[in-house]
């Protein structure tokens, strides 16, 4: 591809090139074709997820023994790389269905709630979403307000409201943090399963949305919901648990929007030979080219950065801060070259028949979600100063 050049190729494994050049074809054959109309119509095309499933796509850096492919960390990048080269709305689906459900199972659940969910969601039987943001709690996750009040039989009662769900109107379960305590610290924060059938569960979708319109995004409403001393988490506990997952999903992200950037990338780089104004396709003018060689130059960094921190994390030596600069720096990049592609396009570049503007809107809300930009910027500030800028 032309987006290849630094041979990144060269630096994959047979397997890893494998599974890219799979979800690659599968892009290419079953989402390019219908993702402009999906985004029109502002729904997200569910018809993907049995073959999603199959291909191995949800949890697929969790262990064989669950029903997952366990492919590595790279691997499991390129697979959202190439989700988001369709749309960020698929790539979300399937990092919230692995990196932000399965994951937290996986990491905080007992041997019983692992062998009875992953499997089945690694299927695409069962589908998940993640119940963490509240309506006045986004970047600050540890002021919720939801409540998890244990009972004397054992079995636990949760209100309260969680917003910008993605797939809360689609999934059976919900992974619900609550507070289990009185006091105000962020120590007593608890995961919990929720079928999302229980009585006083709600989910509404997200009316009016201008970005990631191929995907649901939901308010869950709380209201005395009832459950088993089962549906807790056992080993979740503070709000390092859903931090840590918010890294793993963060990660993918980062990976997810360099294919963003590479849709945008090459398509303005074919209108661009293929365009004729003044007698000359417009790839000939200074301007265009200036513009090209800016939008490759940072894809080729967003790609190195993302494939060296994935072999980071197969080594097990990666940090938060190092997923959180990532992150910052490939949201923003991708935006910057989705923006770039759109004005090269001219008025074409506001059709859904070319991707470019699509890209660009959807990136706007992952430049937000996940923790925004500037929250990213705090983190690393914090990281490189050891000082904090996020109290008092």
């Amino acid at each position: 591809m032309a987006t290849d050049f630094y041979n990144i190729d060269s630096a994959l494994s047979e397997e890893e090139r494998a599974v890219r050049d799979t979800v690659r074809a599968f892009v290419d054959e079953k989402v390019l074709p219908i993702i402009g109309d999906c985004y029109i119509e502002g729904r997200f095309p569910k018809e993907l997820i049995p073959e999603m499933a199959e291909l191995g796509m949800f949890g697929a850096n969790l262990p064989e023994e669950y029903g997952c492919a366990g492919l590595n960390n790279v691997s499991y990048g390129l697979i959202m790389q190439e989700l988001e080269r369709g749309d960020s709305g698929v790539r979300s689906f399937a990092s919230v269905q692995g990196a932000l459900v399965m994951y937290p199972i996986y990491a905080f659940g007992s041997e019983e709630q692992k062998r009875h969910y992953l499997p089945k969601m690694a299927s695409g039987e069962i589908i998940g979403c993640f119940g963490l943001t509240e309506p006045d709690y986004g970047s600050n996750p540890s002021g919720m307000i939801t409540t998890a009040r244990e009972q004397k039989d054992g079995s636990w009662v949760i209100n309260g409201a969680k917003m910008w769900i993605t797939n809360g109107s689609t999934a059976q379960v919900a992974i619900i943090w609550a507070k289990t305590g009185d006091d105000k610290s962020d120590k007593s924060i608890r995961g919990f399963i929720v079928p999302t059938d229980t009585p006083g569960f709600s989910g509404k979708d997200q009316k009016g949305k201008l970005s990631l319109r191929a995907s649901d995004t939901s308010e869950l409403v709380l209201q005395d919901v009832k459950l088993p001393a089962t549906a807790l988490l056992p080993k979740s506990g503070g709000i390092r648990s859903p931090l840590m997952c918010l890294t793993q999903a963060r990660y993918g992200i980062s990976w997810g929007a360099m294919g963003a950037a590479m849709a945008c990338y090459e398509e303005a780089l074919d209108y661009a030979g293929n365009r004729v104004m003044f007698g000359k396709p417009i790839g000939g003018f200074q301007i265009q080219q200036q513009r090209l060689a800016e939008m490759l130059t940072e894809l080729v960094k967003g790609q190195l950065l993302a494939l060296h921190l994935g072999r980071l994390k197969d080594a097990g030596t990666f940090t938060p801060q190092q997923v959180s600069l990532a992150k910052r720096n490939n949201v923003s990049i991708a935006t910057d070259i989705a923006r770039e592609a759109r004005r090269l396009l001219g008025a074409n570049g506001i059709l859904a028949e070319y991707s470019s503007m699509r890209h660009m809107a959807n990136l706007e809300s992952v430049y937000t979600y996940e923790g925004t930009h500037d929250i990213h910027t705090l983190i690393l500030g914090q990281a490189v100063t050891g000082l904090s800028a996020f109290e008092g």
